[in-house]
């Protein structure tokens, strides 16, 4: 493992099929599942805290953490990775009872630049495993998740987002825009087609 590899005592998952561990800046205790400490083989976060999982979280197989070296992620007690993409510079926070499906993308950065030239300088940067390749990386931006979210499998959820508590997004959607509470959006990119009633 790269990057916040470090780590000690037995961080080691008993019933991990790959030789791995997990960071020891990965708060998480025994009512937590982590399936397998392949998930972190991208993950490179220096944070003290970079990734804390609440009471009973689970993550499930083929999740891939892709943190810099300043990322911070959240996940609430009760939420769910399965399958997911999680690229973070900066932060992303999913509240409790989050469901996210298999092949979601949340992303807080695009990391790459939008400008013809300088992605290519980017490219070459990365190719040739060059220091300068993070300056050229465009900003990150949070995304926040609130509680009681359910994301539908194939949904991207790109930087600067949040996604208001009990909403729904519909499987294959591209989330550019927040979402208020209790919204069912769908969509590319993602709209809100009708609300959900709030509990009493």
């Amino acid at each position: 493992m790269n990057g916040a590899s470090r780590h000690s005592g037995n961080r080691r998952l008993p019933h991990d099929w790959y030789d791995g561990v997990i960071p020891d800046n990965v708060i998480f205790d025994s009512s937590n599942y982590i399936d397998t400490s392949y998930s972190f083989r991208r993950f490179r976060s220096r944070m003290e805290q970079a990734l804390k999982l609440g009471r009973s979280a689970a993550i499930y197989s083929n999740t891939m953490f892709d943190l810099g070296p300043k990322a911070c992620v959240e996940m609430g007690a009760f939420s769910m990775l399965n399958g997911v993409a999680v690229i973070c510079d900066q932060a992303i926070h999913i509240g409790d009872y989050g469901l996210i499906s298999w092949n979601v993308v949340l992303m807080d950065n695009y990391r790459a630049p939008t400008s013809i030239v300088k992605r290519r300088a980017y490219l070459d940067a990365l190719l040739s495993n060059e220091p300068s390749v993070m300056d050229l990386q465009t900003l990150p931006r949070p995304i926040t998740i609130g509680a009681n979210v359910w994301i539908g499998h194939d949904s991207v959820v790109l930087p600067g987002v949040s996604i208001g508590t009990g909403s729904i997004i519909g499987a294959r959607s591209v989330v550019s825009d927040s979402i208020p509470d209790f919204g069912i959006a769908v969509g590319n990119p993602a709209r809100v087609i009708r609300y959900l009633e709030a509990p009493h």
